[in-house]
């Protein structure tokens, strides 16, 4: 199964699902050609045991930890960015280090949390070496673990964080700086490309039109969009 074929099974309509057997599920993490279609996790904790069994990439030979995600598994707001760098390779959690703890800082400043608000995760589960951008092949291989995590948490909105993000779920080529603020639509749910946390820490300035200052409108942005979209459920 394609990935266009899988992404088909996100509809809000009911539809018949391929049943996977005990024999496909077992060889899910063995390799990239056996799909994983829409379903086939119960949890997320049943997705990250075969994450940290997966050698469907040559990603899986190299890596400390798998990095599945971290916050609310029921959150309204999904955020992925590229994939583990050293520090969450070796923690086993995504944003850690100083740019999880300038992500954290973003988030507080709108009044956002991982416990209730955002659940964090990553094109890829596996440190590429040297913390270049993962290959195709790599995105490809690991990106029906990322569709089942969406689907499992069910959110409201889903933030891309960099480049490599954007073009795995939206299949966007142009760049960051040209789209990021922006509302897209993927599957129904609403999608904000943003500037990666290590981009902000090497542009620091707080300045008109700089990326921090963009940033802070667009989470600004977000939270508005989430608290209206609370508002009409309550309604």
């Amino acid at each position: 199964m394609s990935h266009e074929e899988q992404l088909s099974l996100f509809g809000r309509e009911p539809k018949a699902e391929p049943e996977v057997t005990a024999m496909q599920f077992e060889t899910i993490p063995t390799d990239a050609n056996v799909a994983i279609p829409s379903g086939t996790y119960s949890d997320i904790d049943a997705l990250a045991n075969h994450c940290h069994e997966c050698q469907r990439c040559g990603l899986g030979a190299t890596r400390t930890h798998a990095v599945v995600g971290k916050g609310n598994p029921k959150a309204p707001i999904v955020l992925i960015g590229e994939g583990p760098g050293q520090n969450e390779d070796e923690q086993g959690l995504p944003f850690v280090g100083r740019s999880g703890e300038l992500l954290d800082k973003i988030l507080a400043s709108v009044n956002l949390t991982t416990e209730e608000d955002v659940y964090i995760c990553n094109v890829v589960k596996c440190r590429p070496p040297g913390n270049r951008n993962p290959n195709p092949d790599e995105i490809e291989a690991c990106k029906p673990y990322l569709l089942e995590q969406i689907r499992l948490v069910d959110p409201k909105m889903i933030l891309l964080t960099g480049a490599v993000a954007v073009k795995a779920l939206l299949n966007e080529k142009r760049g960051i700086t040209k789209i990021r603020g922006q509302w897209f639509e993927w599957e129904n749910r609403r999608c904000m490309p943003i500037f990666h946390p290590a981009y902000l820490l090497r542009n620091p300035s707080r300045e008109k039109g700089k990326p921090k200052w963009l940033m802070w409108q667009d989470m600004q942005a977000v939270k508005a969009k989430l608290d209206e979209l609370r508002q009409a459920e309550e309604s």
